[in-house]
């Protein structure tokens, strides 16, 4: 009966679509483009047409920022070999920047989300200025694999506690938090077992900690907060800033962010500096952010 059927619809009627194939490669090109980048990259394993379709220019560059030539000239700023690669397509822009690129040098690095194309940005405390920082009687260098960078500055004992920093970028449109990654208490291994010793943790709870940021373009927001949470590495938040739409290319912004305690009624010890963070606000609702007041 089934081959009776398959006959006469051969015969009598339009024959039957084989399936997915038959769709225009342009077709499902324009569905993909209102997916994730990673949904995307999940169909294209459907079939031949559709790892077409999801290589197409015109959907990546929809999921790119609008200043992704800077960016691609940023991550390859230091690498000679990739800076010769001529005729990338969209896709493997994408793909590149949202991998950890590095940004004049080691101590600094960006990266896009892989589902929303926003920017996030880490920096080593070996780019701040720290008040006392080569003076080992005040401060360490720690190798830990608890950090990015592989290395964090560990406050024995101080009266005046003052960490400055400075980034000149160009930041796609959107609003942006900055944070400041703490933790109190001096982490170590014993018998391969993650440690914390908190001898050292005193006069964080005082008086707060002052945390303060300003941009090139007159934005200012500041914010006090007491450390807490021994043992934990916490996001402070610092305040949040906005790039305003300027074209498709926006204009460089200068940021200035501070922590600091200079109260000299007390020592204050025991805390670990790791990095600052830069990322979209839409990202920073996890329970390891600290927002201050």
């Amino acid at each position: 009966m089934g081959a009776n059927l398959s006959n006469n619809s051969g015969r009598n009627g339009p024959p039957l679509m084989s399936g997915l194939e038959d769709m225009p490669e342009n077709c499902v090109a324009l569905v993909l483009m209102h997916m994730d980048p990673p949904e995307i990259c999940k169909l294209a394993g459907v079939n031949r047409m559709f790892r077409g379709a999801a290589s197409a220019d015109f959907i990546w560059e929809s999921k790119l920022p609008c200043n992704y030539q800077f960016l691609m000239d940023k991550a390859l700023e230091f690498n000679e070999k990739e800076k010769r690669t001529v005729n990338l397509r969209k896709k493997d822009i994408y793909s590149k920047l949202c991998k950890r690129n590095t940004l004049n040098g080691v101590w600094k690095e960006f990266w896009l989300n892989k589902r929303t194309g926003g920017l996030s940005m880490t920096i080593s405390w070996k780019a701040l200025s720290i008040t006392g920082i080569d003076d080992r009687r005040y401060w360490n260098h720690i190798s830990t694999e608890e950090s990015r960078f592989q290395t964090i500055a560990y406050l024995q004992q101080t009266w005046w506690l003052e960490v400055n920093g400075e980034l000149k970028f160009q930041f796609p449109e959107g609003r942006y938090a900055v944070f400041f990654r703490l933790h109190l208490g001096k982490p170590s291994k014993r018998l391969g077992r993650r440690v914390c010793y908190t001898d050292q943790v005193h006069g964080w709870d005082i008086k707060p900690v002052r945390f303060q940021l300003t941009t090139s373009d007159n934005q200012h927001t500041e914010s006090r907060c007491f450390l807490g949470s021994p043992g934990n590495w916490l996001n402070y938040h610092v305040g949040d800033f906005t790039v305003e739409s300027s074209g498709k290319n926006n204009s460089m912004m200068k940021l200035k962010f501070s922590l600091t305690q200079i109260d000299c009624t007390h020592t204050k010890g025991g805390l670990c500096l790791d990095s600052v963070l830069i990322r979209p606000s839409t990202q920073a609702n996890q329970p390891k952010y600290r927002f201050c007041s």
